[in-house]
């Protein structure tokens, strides 16, 4: 602009300036800055640190930055016994404990030929906890990623939700997390007296609480702006990256191992594979929703199925002692079976001895057994070379594989979908640091 000699309060305007400001705010928008997001834990699902390059609030590139959890377990599982294991792997995934467990137990199991011998008892109730720590692992998500969006009554719902199903766990197992309950050839201990009719009380009182939060979030306008349309990934980015579980099938396709590749008898259940085709983070919030009604239904089936019997194979080569009892000095053996193992035979004495002093001896040989997590596909792949410890036991775990889709997801969107984004994946950092 500029004024005229003749009157200074006449301004005349010309293109020029404009042309001066245009390109200003195009250099000016190459100007890219790096923001570290985390590592923390609030909003991340674990301590994840995420490497966004930004140009604005726009994503231009995102990266994972893992590491931070370490625990060195699948290591650490060379120099401990076949049975020893179970404590190591329970807390890798630590909010879906009895799937790692029963994933290690049935590689073992394979290893060992006795698959077909395990108790049918044994089968229903590792059944049983594993869908019971479905809901639990999808509410902490919804819980979670509400609180994350700044939705914290559904954080306070979640967690209240979850402490019911922790209350059984503590119950059946003595702890909330990190069971060690499930054991190769069969179970830690039988059902304390009290389980099952706990176990139904909470299948009463459950539906109507999802209800609750289903309604708080479904159709809530700021939840829906936050999730539709963001984190988007469709079928053809799901199967270049290896991704499963809810995420996946939010993109249509309905696959999941408990009816692909049944194990642990899920053949005979009745239960349906939930699916969407939204492709995005309200889709897999939809799906976690579903699910946790279709795995309430397997459990009730689990109680109808419950028939007296054994806990743990019956080769005393072996079978861990099952038999547990509270006596005035805590949780241990039962009297009787004490008696039976010193006073049946020293053949047995022995057998019992090199059991619990050496472990077992596994056959030499390696297999792959997958199974259907809340975040998807965990797989084992467990070597042995004949000796009682593993000589490599590698998890495929979930989260490790589905954080790979965070760049697909992110770049290009803006920094505050990250956090939806990243919501909808649900990874837990204790099973991508193992």
């Amino acid at each position: 602009m500029s004024t005229t000699d003749k009157d200074p309060g006449i301004y005349s305007a010309s293109g020029q300036d404009w042309d001066d400001v245009v390109n200003a705010a195009t250099s000016a928008g190459e100007e890219r800055i790096v923001v570290n997001m985390g590592p923390q834990h609030p909003s991340t699902h674990g301590v994840l640190r995420l490497i966004l390059v930004l140009e604005g609030e726009t994503v231009i590139e995102a990266r994972c930055g893992i590491g931070y959890l370490h625990t060195g377990i699948e290591k650490n599982l060379e120099f401990r016994n076949w049975t020893q294991g179970v404590t190591f792997v329970t807390r890798m995934d630590y909010l879906s404990p009895f799937f790692n467990e029963t994933a290690y137990c049935l590689g073992v199991e394979k290893l060992l030929d006795i698959t077909d011998a395990i108790p049918e008892r044994v089968t229903v109730i590792r059944v049983m906890l594993m869908e019971l720590n479905r809901v639990a692992s999808h509410l902490v998500a919804l819980a979670t990623g509400g609180m994350e969006l700044g939705a914290v009554t559904a954080m306070l719902f979640g967690f209240r939700e979850r402490e019911l199903i922790l209350d059984i766990f503590e119950m059946i197992t003595g702890l909330r997390m990190n069971h060690a309950f499930v054991r190769p050839g069969g179970l830690a201990q039988d059902l304390p007296d009290g389980a099952v009719e706990k176990v139904r009380e909470v299948l009463r009182v459950l539906p109507g609480r999802l209800r609750d939060m289903e309604d708080l979030l479904s159709e809530n306008y700021i939840w829906k702006a936050r999730t539709q349309g963001v984190g988007y990934l469709d079928l053809t980015g799901c199967m270049a990256l290896g991704v499963t579980g809810p995420v996946l099938r939010a993109t249509g396709l309905a696959h999941d191992l408990r009816r692909s590749s049944p194990y642990c008898g899920y053949e005979n259940y009745e239960f349906d594979v939930i699916t969407d085709d939204a492709c995005d983070s309200y889709g897999r919030y939809q799906i976690r929703v579903k699910e946790m009604k279709e795995s309430l239904k397997i459990v009730e089936q689990c109680l109808d199925r419950l028939r007296p019997g054994p806990i743990m194979v019956e080769d005393k080569k072996i079978a861990w002692p099952a038999e547990l009892t509270v006596g005035e000095d805590g949780l241990g053996n039962s009297p009787k079976h004490i008696s039976d193992i010193m006073g049946s035979s020293m053949e047995g004495l022995i057998h019992h001895f090199k059991l619990v002093t050496e472990g077992m001896r596994v056959p030499p040989g390696q297999v792959y057994i997958p199974i259907e997590s809340p975040r998807g596909e965990l797989g084992v792949h467990m070597v042995s070379d004949g000796g009682t410890r593993p000589y490599r036991v590698h998890f495929r775990d979930p989260s490790f594989t589905n954080l790979q889709a965070v760049a697909a997801m992110c770049e290009g969107g803006m920094i505050s979908d990250v956090i939806a984004a990243v919501a909808g994946i649900d990874p837990v950092m204790g099973g991508v640091d193992r």
